[in-house]
């Protein structure tokens, strides 16, 4: 449940005293804003009465952790003039609705530039907020199809794989939405003005993506799955099965790690010429046959801990439980549920989770009021807000 109370700078993180409006959406958009809340940020989210479709509520929505929700229905003009309340008051707003909504709702880049001139506006769509496309329907994966992304994803030759929606909606979503607010926010300190921050999952995905563009450059790049050095085209950067049907990773790059590799797997002695193409296939039939014939658990215990750049493959349930990741504290205990702690990590201004994640509306009455709307009741009562 959230609490009684609620007050303003509570964060601990180097964004501490920064107040951001999120008008909440579903994916990239409130991921940003826990990045921002973990941060030290003061984040009040402003949702829809019954909150996001497919989004559900409650504390193990993770993504919404770090900050109080509110309900506000923007139909409403009352509700409307809340929002520009809030931001009289605020450095960032950040929203993911199609583009041209907010401005129809009067809550555009250039009607609360009348309102604060420093705002720093944050825009997360998939498309972005021009162009063909920029009216059409899409999810993650129709974003980085188009970039050239996930054309080589997988190590399948005959069709790609998706990762979930890591690499569109984080990775080259909130990810770059973040990186844009935050230099949006100092440029702002020096200049006295806001901006408008467009972030395009298809265009931080391309830009994820530089590196098989510089390949392509070089001349030496094939546009084919598990056909180059990255993409499980060497033997020695791929996956292998064990024993029992799980899977180690194989990164040996470089000479002594590679190296290592072979010594440790015991096929250094039979290896081929690894610089040779025309080894590849022996070579990864003798890596594949000498992985099958121990268990995971057993490949880890020879592996681990040496430069041979291999690791087995955790479900996240697992990686919970890893103990590297237990010494660093990449995963915490907090609510009730175990999650991902704030990252990176800050040697003066240390990072840390603050609420727990909330229903729609949880907050409405006490963050409202924290945020120096004085007249919460009469929202209430007239509908244009609404307390869960």
């Amino acid at each position: 449940m959230p609490d009684e109370t609620y007050e303003l700078g509570q964060g601990t993180g180097p964004l501490r005293g920064v107040k951001v409006v999120e008008i909440a959406g579903i994916g990239p958009s409130p991921h940003a804003c826990m990045i921002l809340a973990d941060l030290g940020a003061d984040v009040i989210r402003v949702e829809r009465p019954g909150g996001q479709l497919f989004a559900g509520g409650g504390s193990h929505m993770l993504l919404n952790r770090g900050r109080p929700s509110v309900a506000l229905d923007l139909k409403s003009e009352q509700a409307r003039a809340t929002v520009k309340r809030l931001v009289e008051g605020a450095d960032v707003l950040v929203e993911g609705m199609r583009p041209g909504v907010m401005e129809r709702l009067g809550l555009g880049p250039a009607d609360l530039e009348q309102v604060n001139p420093r705002l720093v506006y944050g825009r997360m769509t998939g498309w972005g907020q021009h162009g063909p496309l920029a009216q059409v329907a899409g999810h993650d994966m129709n974003y980085i199809a188009i970039t050239g992304t996930l054309f080589g994803l997988g190590q399948d030759k005959g069709r790609p794989h998706f990762p979930a929606n890591l690499v569109g909606d984080f990775g080259g979503g909130s990810t770059y939405l973040v990186i844009g607010i935050l230099a949006a926010l100092l440029e702002s300190r020096t200049s006295g003005k806001g901006q408008v921050v467009d972030a395009a999952i298809v265009d931080g995905t391309a830009h994820l993506n530089a590196m098989t563009a510089a390949f392509l450059a070089s001349g030496g790049y094939h546009e084919e799955r598990a056909a180059n050095l990255l993409d499980g085209g060497a033997p020695y950067y791929d996956i292998y099965e064990t024993a029992d049907g799980r899977h180690m990773s194989v990164g040996a790059l470089e000479p002594q790690f590679y190296d290592a590799f072979v010594a440790l797997l015991g096929i250094g002695a039979d290896a081929p010429d690894r610089y040779d193409p025309a080894n590849n296939d022996r070579l990864r039939t003798l890596i594949a046959d000498a992985f099958r014939q121990r268990t995971q658990r057993e490949w880890v215990a020879v592996f681990e801990g040496t430069d041979a750049c291999v690791a087995g493959i955790l479900p996240i349930s697992e990686a919970f439980e890893h103990p590297h990741l237990r010494a660093r504290g990449t995963f915490v205990e907090k609510d009730g549920h175990t999650q991902p702690a704030p990252a990176p990590r800050f040697s003066r201004t240390e990072a840390t989770i603050g609420r727990a994640a909330e229903s729609a509306g949880d907050s409405t009455r006490t963050a409202l009021t924290a945020w120096g709307i004085d007249d919460v009741d009469a929202l209430i009562d007239s509908g244009a807000a609404v307390q869960a």
